[in-house]
């Protein structure tokens, strides 16, 4: 294969190691994929047991059975090739938006990841071609609806098998085309597949694992615009630092408190508007100025552990039944079971909500003059003027709305298949709900800022810190006009910010997936 763009980073896969850094790179920056050519071994004795099993008469499911509540029917030698083709076929009932192409190479390189671990009986040949569409930018057309999570993201991944044999639609330059053709133009031979291969690739847990991640990082980057955000507010509404004092998060013990504690101190070094109340005689702020490390810190923790989850996730075999080449056996079991990912991003939902709530309430407090002591509503002429009234009441119905999308998925479970599959985790919808919820999350922290931009125009000639600055001029490049104006473009273009991660690298050290 081609050598990869100078200007991406490469991402070689050495099969299970996968890194959190490494994802983010192939989701946010484009990531060429290698391969790393010693697993073709692995992939090749397990691809040798399936060719032996097909040989024989012994009934082995995934081999040369029918599928889920079907399993006892036993299928001909002669039509294996033709079984494949059917399970993928019958399978592409996805609907809705397409994934995005981010989220489908992503996919692709996690389910390449758990393919090349070599239990899954599949050849090398269609691992390559997993990687040519990749590498040549034509990729499966995956419906986002149509998985509960169990027995994998059947319907989702169907999509993705469908287009390898040349069946379906795939996405170049942003066009949907039949994906034979598109095949054809690229130089991609369709898969022609053999015993258990048409399974092993729609079986698994990729897609749910791909929404997963990238909420993940979006919420890193939400987090990241709500502690710069938080320390604007903190300048312009003259709060405290005292709650930063590292004495305090030290004797509770909670590691990511303690950091995001630190972030904070950091944020506000140097700043000549702190010291310029350092005797104003306000004794404590409300708790969303002097909560910041204990809330947010518990959002930390709580991505942390999730990027745990994912990380071991996007690493693992999921699909079923599973080769162990050693031993020339075939096993069935549950490894396509994504409640890991369901919990995962369930407790995502709730960081993002929260990180909302306090960003709300953090706005709120500076369009009170009673506790901010700025002019009404931020209005540089109350009563003529509204200021930041109703931006405030938008960030109030967003932060409400994300508290209904936060309800858990995991808990809810519907039987499929006959009963065959009576457990399932809703995976995929609870890791999909993640980008609404993140979309609401950057506008209502796009609000906060701007509101604390203004706030702070009402300080000058002070200067906040030589970083809150820099912020500053990135959120108005010409400074805060002053006066009522049409809010919601500029509204938009910072929330654009939030979700590009413009302000991550000033707190990059406290995630998973930028912090190496």
């Amino acid at each position: 294969m081609s050598a990869p763009s100078l200007l991406r980073p490469l991402v070689t896969i050495v099969p299970g190691t996968l890194r959190a850094g490494e994802m983010r790179a192939v989701l946010r920056a484009g990531a060429a994929l290698a391969l790393d050519p010693s697993a073709r071994a692995g992939v090749d004795r397990a691809a040798a047991v399936v060719a032996a099993i097909a040989e024989r008469d012994a009934s082995v499911y995934g081999v040369n059975t029918g599928f889920g509540k079907l399993a006892h029917t036993r299928v001909p030698r002669e039509r294996l090739a033709e079984l494949q083709r059917n399970l993928v076929v019958s399978h592409a009932c996805g609907v809705g938006p397409l994934l995005t192409r981010e989220i489908v190479r992503l996919i692709v390189a996690l389910k390449v990841n758990s393919l090349a671990r070599g239990h899954s009986g599949i050849r090398w040949s269609v691992i390559e071609t997993l990687l040519a569409c990749v590498e040549r930018d034509v990729l499966p057309a995956i419906p986002g609806q149509g998985s509960v999570g169990a027995s994998g993201d059947l319907a989702p991944l169907a999509h993705l098998a469908a287009a390898l044999i040349g069946i379906g639609d795939a996405i170049v330059d942003g066009r949907r085309v039949a994906a034979r053709e598109a095949f054809a133009a690229a130089g991609i031979a369709p898969v022609e597949l053999q015993a258990k291969e048409g399974l092993a690739l729609l079986n698994g847990t990729q897609v749910s694992t791909a929404l997963a991640l990238h909420g993940l990082m979006g919420a890193e980057d939400l987090l990241a615009a709500s502690l710069v955000a938080g320390a604007l507010t903190i300048e312009a509404a003259l709060g405290s630092v005292t709650p930063f004092d590292p004495r305090i998060h030290a004797v509770r013990g909670h590691a990511a408190q303690t950091d995001v504690a630190a972030a904070m101190r950091q944020l506000v070094a140097g700043t000549e508007i702190n010291e310029s109340h350092r005797d104003c005689g306000r004794v404590q702020d409300p708790y969303s100025l002097r909560c910041i490390p204990q809330v947010l810190g518990a959002c930390l923790r709580t991505l942390r552990e999730s990027a745990a989850i994912l990380v071991d996730e996007a690493n693992a075999v999921s699909d079923n039944p599973l080769v162990f080449p050693d031993e020339g056996e075939v096993i069935s079991g549950g490894n396509f079971h994504a409640e890991p990912v369901a919990f995962a991003a369930d407790a995502l939902a709730l960081a993002i909500a929260e990180i909302g709530n306090l960003s709300e309430r953090r706005t709120a407090l500076l369009v009170d003059p009673t506790f901010s002591q700025l002019p009404s509503f931020l209005a540089t002429d109350p009563g003529l003027e509204s200021g930041y009234m109703i931006a405030q009441v938008t960030a109030a119905a967003l932060a409400s709305e994300n508290k209904l999308l936060a309800h858990p998925a995991s808990v809810d479970s519907i039987p499929t298949s006959a009963g065959q599959e009576d457990h399932v985790s809703m995976a995929t919808h609870a890791a999909r709900r993640l980008d609404e919820m993140l979309r609401n999350g950057a506008h209502i922290v796009a609000v906060e800022l701007l509101a604390a931009a203004r706030g702070i125009t009402f300080r000058r000639p002070l200067r906040t810190s030589d970083a809150l600055e820099a912020v500053l001029r990135e959120i108005a490049p010409g400074g805060d006009p002053g006066g009522d104006r049409y809010l919601s473009p500029e509204i938009e273009r910072v929330a654009t910010l939030v979700r590009a991660g413009r302000f991550t690298p000033l707190v990059a050290h406290l995630f998973p997936t930028t912090s190496g």
